[in-house]
């Protein structure tokens, strides 16, 4: 397809760069006087180049049927925007009834003749009032004939000196003449025409009750106001007036008020006049910028491929392309894309000054001069193709706009030193297409107008405008949304309504820097050592404080504040002591620092520690999302104190944009934290520890759980063990080389200090499976103490074991060989030896901790003679201190409970306790066991 340039040519003044703002301003008085231009002195040059407009051709009927005295309006009052065609339209009046040529040779013309019914349109006098052409207080002359008013001038103009005497006397006294005065004077002269123009710049120049050679203020309204009376009974006469639609065009008080008379006037009459619509104001500037386009079939074919490419994006675009209506707009635009003119005519046009017609064709001329001096290659002159790079093209724009917007053009939109360029440069995607400058010109268009005008429904553009003024045939509109998401977080002045994800979220310029940027300034405040550090201390806590299976979890902790006791903690690193798979060293030697330290002592129960280490590719990412979190937050308490003055629309987007800065914070973290690093030893032997590295499910559930997962799996912690491994540890480690006892209590204390031992989770894991391993033969015998050989409370195989400080695991053959060494027998041997439990005693021997000791073999007493039933009875043992919480529960339940089997038994238990102190008893241990004493109701507790 071929680019425009090559489609439709310029007009040379265009492309010369010629042309000037004067020229696209009709001068209805330079057109009277003959002193304009071509364009607009001469008849069929000034509607070759003008595009008749529907309010256009009515007028002109209604112009064309009054003269005939076919009826029409007799009065017209044009009011409407400024820059928006009436002086234009006035002019198209002036030439049709002045033409110094045949109707046909007027573009256009003959076909509103025919619908108005009519052969021909009578040739007119006109009488041009041009309120800008005189002063009230200033006469000016007509060859040699003064005149000092307005309806001296109509006279002269429309019958010389003769037509001047019916008003000579009103003339030099200021005074108004009568209506029949001049009904007269358009009878005499009719056909004729009298066209108005800037008539309130005309009359608010006088000061209310005071005449000058002009009249008054009360005499022009009242001339005015007589000669609209007048020309209704005129049938071949008719007055075009036009007024400013506006305060601001009508200037100062004194303007408004002559504006507000003046429509009052006028008001009887009904305005014929429509403006400019979008769709004609498509034919104005291409007929007054463009040659006629000449190879219709690549006009044609450019913008089937457009129609055909948005019907393809479907619902990425605005709802209208997708109509069949939409091709025939881009045909009627063609060069120019229509969302320019939609932009310029619904979105600039709300500015007050900016002319509706010649403020367009005075910016296109210059876009177009640029874009063909710079080789554009486009296929239509779209609102991303705007050269606002060029000091012209943009000037043209910001002269409308407050100060300010020339620094916003600079950095984010359009520029070698623009973000937008910068961007482009460092994407080649975006590079390729100029994506992100496209996107931003659009959004410029569409949103600038929206600072100063005074009326705006919506601020900014959505998605589905920016994408259609930039995308081309051919293009991935993928592209441009990518450009808009990386704008949107990069660029100073741009701002959105919302999440920039979303469809309906608006985006548009603005003077201020964005809240974005105040945020992107401020994260730069904070200090990595106390303020981004404490932040992200703060989400750990809520992130990782969940991990039920430590009994501790330490947040960047120095080592000295770890306790050293027997719960299991969670050490979690700092980030200055990163992990990486290549270069493990800071998160190492963190490790090993805090299970060999305990601030200035040695740690001794190294085993109760493992830890979580960031990684070093997400760290950054970290810090980043922290200080944006950080940042939005000073933000939102800076509004709430009053330290920041924004709108409230500002307000929501800094409170939305702290929740969803908080919301992302915690997967930052998870995606950093993602190391858990376990110190570990082999064998007692190896001459240092080493460190296992297991990875951290980021996505999975909590983070707590996904630790304890890892530590489950891999035995990092062990929750349930099994008499198996127990029995194994203590054949390895404790029953190897003679001993075949091992202190149960001692086996725990020692897993929470020597890394080749299992990391029990608590003390109740090991007493567990010693319950487990004690109710078989196939583990380990149990004793709560050892004294000359013999085990005291020996059990091998069902047992009922407690776990205390006394608890002796034995090796499980040296049980066996225990118990039968102890087995009773049948009787024989020396005489019988009683122990002081009662139980008989013989000599034997058996192996204890290596030695072998010499014993009685238990034997039964010979059966005693037959005798009477007992009727008490008296039991008294002496309890080791060592082990009488077990001796006391095994008389309790194997003696007193067996007594009480009898319900006729009286039992009666009487406890003595002596103690010696060869010292004295120190006054603690006196008032704690005088206390206890109490509590537990001692019948007596004296002290010698």
């Amino acid at each position: 397809m071929k680019p425009w340039r090559e489609v439709a040519v310029p007009h040379q003044d265009v492309l010369e760069g010629t042309f000037q703002q004067s020229e696209f301003a009709a001068d209805i008085t330079a057109v009277n006087t003959g002193k304009a231009s071509r364009e607009y002195q001469d008849a069929g040059a000034f509607f070759a180049r003008t595009f008749i407009t529907e309010g256009m051709a009515l007028l002109l009927t209604q112009t064309a049927q009054r003269l005939a005295g076919r009826g029409g309006e007799p009065v017209v009052q044009l009011q409407t925007a400024f820059g928006g065609g009436k002086t234009h339209t006035m002019l198209a009046v002036y030439h049709l009834v002045t033409r110094n040529c045949a109707l046909s040779e007027l573009a256009g013309i003959p076909a509103l003749v025919d619908r108005a019914g009519l052969m021909d349109v009578p040739q007119a006098r006109v009488a041009v009032l041009d309120g800008t052409a005189h002063a009230p207080g200033q006469p000016w002359k007509r060859g040699s004939q003064t005149i000092k008013t307005l309806w001296g001038e109509i006279a002269w103009q429309l019958g010389g000196a003769e037509a001047f005497t019916l008003v000579a006397e009103s003339d030099a006294t200021g005074t108004s003449p009568g209506k029949d005065v001049l009904r007269e004077l358009l009878e005499r002269h009719s056909p004729c025409v009298v066209l108005i123009d800037e008539l309130v710049a005309y009359i608010r120049q006088f000061q209310e009750s005071q005449a000058i050679s002009g009249g008054s203020y009360d005499s022009n309204l009242s001339f005015v106001q007589a000669l609209t009376e007048a020309v209704k009974q005129v049938p071949r006469a008719i007055v075009l007036a036009s007024l400013p639609e506006s305060d601001l065009e009508a200037g100062g008080q004194r303007g408004v008020t002559a504006l507000r008379a003046l429509e009052k006037t006028f008001g009887r009459v009904q305005a014929l006049w429509k403006p400019v619509a979008t769709e004609e104001a498509f034919e104005i500037v291409r007929r007054r910028l463009f040659e006629p386009v000449r190879d219709e079939k690549a006009h044609e074919s450019v913008c089937r491929a457009f129609a055909d490419a948005y019907v393809a994006e479907g619902v990425k675009l605005p709802a209208d392309t997708q109509e069949r209506h939409y091709y025939d707009r881009l045909l009627h635009a063609y060069p120019i894309h229509p969302e320019v003119f939609d932009r310029l005519y619904d979105d600039w046009t709300t500015i007050d000054g900016f002319q509706r017609t010649r403020g367009v064709l005075k910016l296109m001329a210059k876009v177009i001069f640029r874009l063909w001096k710079d080789d554009n290659k486009d296929l239509l002159i779209m609102p991303g193709s705007l050269p606002l790079h060029d000091g012209s093209s943009r000037n043209e724009l910001t002269y409308y706009l407050p100060a300010g917007w020339d620094a916003v053009i600079e950095r984010d939109i359009d520029g070698d030193r623009a973000e937008t360029t910068a961007l482009e440069n460092k994407e080649p995607r975006f590079g390729q297409l100029g994506a992100a400058r496209r996107i931003a010109r659009t959004v410029f268009l569409g949103s600038a107008p929206s600072s100063v005008a005074s009326k705006v429904s919506a601020r900014g553009l959505d998605r589905a405008h920016i994408i259609l003024g930039c995308l081309q045939p051919g293009q991935a509109s993928s592209v441009y949304a990518d450009a808009l998401g990386r704008l949107a977080d990069r660029l100073h002045y741009l701002n959105a309504s919302g999440d920039k994800g979303q469809d309906s979220t608006r985006f548009w310029f603005d003077t201020r820097a964005n809240l974005r940027r105040e945020m992107e300034d401020r994260k730069r405040r904070f200090d990595d050592r106390t303020e981004v550090r404490g932040k992200i201390a703060e989400v750990l806590k809520k992130a990782v404080g969940n991990a039920t299976s430590f009994d501790g979890v330490h947040i960047f902790t120095p080592h000295a504040d770890v306790p050293d006791d027997t719960a299991l903690r969670l050490v979690v690193l700092p980030p200055e002591t990163w992990y990486a798979r290549e270069e493990s060293r800071l998160a190492f030697e963190a490790v090993l620092e805090s299970i060999g330290k305990n601030g200035a002592k040695p740690r001794y129960r190294s085993n109760r520690l493992l830890f979580l280490a960031p990684d070093h590719g997400a760290l950054s990412r970290l810090n980043d999302a922290t200080r944006i979190a950080l940042a939005w937050g000073s933000i939102v308490d800076d509004v709430k104190e009053g330290r920041l003055n924004i709108d409230l629309l500002q307000k929501n987007q800094a409170e939305k944009e702290l929740k969803s800065a908080e919301d992302a914070l915690p997967r930052v973290i998870r995606e950093c934290y993602k190391w858990l690093l376990c110190p570990m030893q082999d064998a007692p032997t190896d001459p240092k520890p080493g460190i296992e590295v297991f990875t951290v499910n980021t996505t999975g559930g909590s983070v707590g759980s996904e630790i304890q997962r890892v530590c489950d799996d891999n035995e990092l912690v062990i929750a349930t063990w099994s008499p198996i491994h127990l029995r194994a540890k203590l054949s390895e480690l404790y029953w190897k080389g003679g001993p075949i006892a091992a202190n149960a209590a001692g086996f725990f204390e020692d897993s929470l200090r020597y890394l080749y031992l299992p990391r029990l989770k608590t003390r109740e894991v090991l007493a567990q499976a010693i319950r487990t391993g004690a109710a078989s033969r196939d583990f380990f015998g149990t004793a709560y103490g050892e004294a000359n050989g013999r085990f005291e409370g020996f059990a091998f195989g069902g047992g009922n074991v407690v776990f205390d400080d006394t608890l002796l695991l034995i090796e499980p053959q040296a049980a066996q060989a225990y118990e039968d060494a102890n087995r009773p027998t049948a009787p024989a041997g020396p005489a019988v030896v009683t122990t002081a439990s009662g139980v008989a005693e013989a000599p034997g021997s058996y192996t204890a901790n290596g030695t072998t000791v010499s014993r009685a073999e238990p034997i039964t007493p010979a059966p005693a003679p037959a005798a009477t039933r007992s009727k008490t009875f008296y039991g008294s043992a002496e309890v080791p201190p060592a082990t009488a919480k077990m001796r006391l529960v095994q008389i309790a339940e194997e003696i007193v409970s067996v007594l009480g089997t009898d319900p006729n038994a009286t039992i009666r238990l009487v406890v003595e306790i002596s103690a010696e102190f060869p010292d004295g008893a120190s006054d603690s241990v006196k008032r704690a066991v005088s206390e206890n004493a109490r509590t537990l109701g001692l019948k007596s507790a004296d002290w010698e």
